[in-house]
């Protein structure tokens, strides 16, 4: 079994950085996504190292035991794809290919788009690129689906991440089962006076991809850092898109795959952008759905994820 080992990387962005590595060989980047960790890359670390390439899962900007500023303007996109990119030459690679999943996706379209100079692929997992609209996100999602609506939500003030560190258990489970392919559907709106877990359906038992190890270790990873970092954000979706005027509608060059489950409520929701992401991404080499696939899509499916991977990393 190949080892995963864990160790501090200084990125050129400034920030100290916490990683999981595996493997020697051409670098790969693994973004988590939202509220996860290095941790919910396990499978792929130790498989992307057997197939021949140096794999390395961050723990992000705010997360677990990278942590990061009190500032909420340092959540930026630019701030987070900066991070990434920053990673390139002290892991000794002059280029990488960037995966992301759930919020690391847009960070790893972002990086791809902006440096395609350091990004030789991307792969999107559950989130695809949308092209950068024509006016602030979080008004136009609060007219589309009210003031209830979590992303929405989450802009408040102290009050989201409370709700999530009040039983970091409970929240690693309900929102790992919440949004996984065995749950119903999730409806994602708070309702008033509630908070996330309201939204998200509690299990009767785990799913098999999950165990109470599992669980365990993330409310471990979480104990210095909480959620605070991690809200912060979705708190930069508007900063973002002032940030990003330069790259309105800009393509994004570097071969890409897109992968995602059909029980996925963001990737499903999001089938139209899915459908015309080729405008913007022309290297898209393939769009893979995996049925009965939740949100969790490297946890809940590792094996087809990691054929997935491979197959395009071994195209480029």
């Amino acid at each position: 079994m190949t080892e995963i080992t864990h160790r501090i990387v200084q990125s050129e962005s400034g920030l100290r950085m916490h990683v999981a590595e595996a493997g020697e060989g051409p670098l790969v980047l693994l973004l988590h996504g939202f509220p996860e960790c290095w941790y919910s890359w396990r499978h792929q670390l130790t498989a992307l190292a057997a197939a021949g390439f140096h794999a390395v899962a961050p723990d992000q900007r705010g997360y677990a035991r990278t942590g990061g500023p009190a500032d909420v303007s340092q959540y930026s996109i630019l701030h987070l794809a900066g991070d990434v990119v920053g990673l390139i030459a002290p892991l000794d690679a002059d280029r990488a290919v960037v995966a992301g999943h759930d919020w690391g996706a847009p960070v790893a379209w972002a990086a791809a788009q902006m440096r395609p100079d350091l990004v030789r692929g991307v792969i999107g997992m559950s989130v695809p690129h949308r092209p950068r609209g024509s006016r602030p996100p979080v008004e136009s999602m609060r007219r589309l689906f009210g003031d209830g609506f979590y992303m929405v939500h989450f802009q408040r003030p102290d009050v989201p991440e409370a709700g999530l560190d009040r039983d970091r258990a409970a929240t690693f489970r309900r929102v790992l089962y919440g949004l996984s392919g065995e749950a119903p559907a999730p409806l994602l709106t708070i309702p008033d006076g509630g908070d996330f877990l309201d939204t998200l359906a509690e299990p009767e038992k785990l799913p098999a991809w999950l165990t109470d190890d599992d669980i365990a270790t993330y409310v471990a990873e979480y104990a210095s850092s909480g959620f605070t970092g991690p809200v912060n954000w979705y708190r930069n979706l508007d900063r973002n898109w002032e940030l990003t005027a330069a790259w309105h509608r800009a393509r994004i060059g570097p071969p890409a795959l897109f992968i995602a489950g059909d029980r996925d409520v963001t990737a499903v929701g999001a089938r139209d952008a899915v459908g015309s992401m080729s405008d913007f991404v022309p290297n898209l080499r393939d769009t893979v759905w995996l049925s009965g696939c939740g949100h969790w899509t490297q946890q809940e499916r590792p094996a087809e994820v990691n054929d997935a991977m491979i197959g395009f990393l071994r195209g480029l």
